[in-house]
């Protein structure tokens, strides 16, 4: 995670959030929340600046963002990384610092895959001179083969190590951010930061051909969606064809009315929805994803997000602010809705399959609404097909919104067309897609893993 901080900038950051969730071998399991909340407590909405809307090109597919200081809410990251280690870490985090603050004062060499989200996240890198002095030092956004530096981020790493979330909420960094949001329109203040706690949530379960499926509960918008959607498919016979898939990725869609968007913060709703009852009445997102399994049975899967980035970089605080109150997807009914201090209803998973108690498969996604797709065919193929992880991961992807079948090559889809369903084909594969990050421990307890190649990710087994 701190790593990602240096070496994947434009998709998770300080000013970021997300959620974590722990699947101890003897103990309960539990998601750590430290999503992005909206701000405005004390708030003068009348000084509220416009959002900023980009358009994305993902080469086959265009998607908006919308950035700048309106754009930003209360970050969770900083408190996030310290809960995790105060609670499951075994290493001082000082020590695990040392490494990412490294990278990120001595710079990190663009790669190919890099150097892709730069070129298509370009207009948001460029929209502010701090966020272009940064990853475009060259003047145009940085290519394969350029060093990223960030000073300040590796001098803000250091003092988490030393002071904890602190200086983030409460101290001369939090105080920076919020004066510079607020001369540029921006409604994180003080009394935002000042309330901001993770908050421990028990993990939705879902039965899928006998296994529990563990992921990510409301206020989260996944995890629920993505076990509704395996309860379908473990009510037939698998593995499912396309078309099954398909189907019940639109039932998914369709079932995101707005009343369940509003419900999804009444701590009922799970249950109500998940047993089939009124659960309402009658994109690029710039994301990271780590999973790990260990030789003790112990399982983590930890999802972040940046949205798309604000362009927002406060200086002298190595933080890049979130754009989430300007992304579509966590905002479906409209812009600044969401009420101050309630948590954004994300699409972010992070999952773990386990049988009789014991992980068997932990993984997750970036990937804006593609991510409960991206997981829900990953699980299939493992489960159901018996693929290794790294062949699931790098199996053709579809996806289902809006009427449209989005597809990589590789799928057959002649069906599909047929019955009248409007396809979108990918010329090649595509982050678009998601970011699956999975590893799997086989009933002879080896381990296997896959790593993203659409958002340049890998896997490594380490033995101690």
């Amino acid at each position: 995670m701190l790593a990602s901080l240096a070496c994947e900038p434009m998709l998770t950051a300080l000013g970021a959030g997300g959620y974590m969730l722990v699947v101890p071998p003897d103990a309960d399991p539990v998601v750590l929340d430290f999503f992005v909340e909206a701000p405005g407590r004390d708030a003068d909405e009348r000084r509220r600046a416009e959002l900023i809307p980009l358009t994305i090109s993902f080469g086959d597919a265009v998607q908006v963002f919308n950035i700048g200081a309106a754009s930003v809410g209360t970050y969770g990251s900083p408190a996030g990384i310290c809960e995790a280690s105060r609670r499951f870490g075994r290493i001082p985090l000082a020590d695990l610092v040392g490494p990412a603050a490294k990278l990120a004062r001595d710079g990190v060499v663009v790669t190919q895959a890099q150097a892709y989200v730069f070129q298509i996240l370009g207009g948001i890198i460029l929209a502010t001179p701090e966020c272009a002095a940064l990853f475009a030092p060259s003047g145009a956004p940085a290519g394969v083969g350029e060093t990223i530096r960030q000073p300040e981020l590796a001098d803000a790493l250091e003092r988490l190590a030393a002071e904890g979330p602190h200086p983030f909420y409460a101290g001369d960094i939090g105080g920076a951010i919020v004066d510079w949001l607020a001369e540029r329109g921006g409604m994180v203040t003080t009394a935002d930061l000042a309330a901001y706690r993770v908050i421990d949530r028990l993990p939705v379960s879902a039965s899928f051909r006998g296994r529990d499926v563990l992921t990510n509960p409301p206020p989260s918008a996944g995890g629920t969606l993505i076990a509704r959607a395996l309860g379908w498919l473990d009510a037939a016979p698998g593995p499912p064809e396309v078309e099954q898939i398909v189907s019940v990725m639109r039932r998914s869609q369709e079932e995101r009315t707005p009343e369940f968007l509003a419900g999804l913060d009444d701590p009922s709703f799970l249950e109500r929805f998940l047993r089939g009852g009124p659960s309402a009445p009658g994109p690029l997102g710039s994301t990271t994803h780590i999973s790990v399994l260990d030789g003790d049975g112990c399982a983590c899967s930890v999802t972040c997000s940046n949205g798309s980035c604000s362009s927002v970089v406060v200086p002298g605080t190595g933080v890049h602010l979130n754009n989430m109150l300007g992304e579509t997807d966590l905002n479906p009914l409209g812009f600044h809705r969401h009420p101050p201090g309630r948590r954004l209803p994300s699409m972010m998973a992070p999952t773990v399959v386990a049988r009789d108690g014991v992980a068997e498969l932990v993984l997750g996604s970036a990937g804006s609404n593609r991510i409960r797709s991206a997981i829900l065919q990953t699980i299939v193929r493992v489960i159901d097909q018996g693929m290794r992880a790294g062949d699931a991961v790098n199996a053709p992807r579809l996806h289902y919104e809006d009427g449209v079948v989005y597809a990589e090559p590789g799928l057959e889809l002649g069906q599909l067309e047929a019955a009248g369903q409007a396809v979108a084909p990918f010329r090649e594969r595509n982050l678009f897609f998601g970011g699956v990050q999975a590893v799997e421990r086989d009933p002879q307890g080896r381990f296997w893993g896959g790593g993203d190649p659409r958002r340049g990710g890998t896997a490594v087994t380490v033995e101690v």
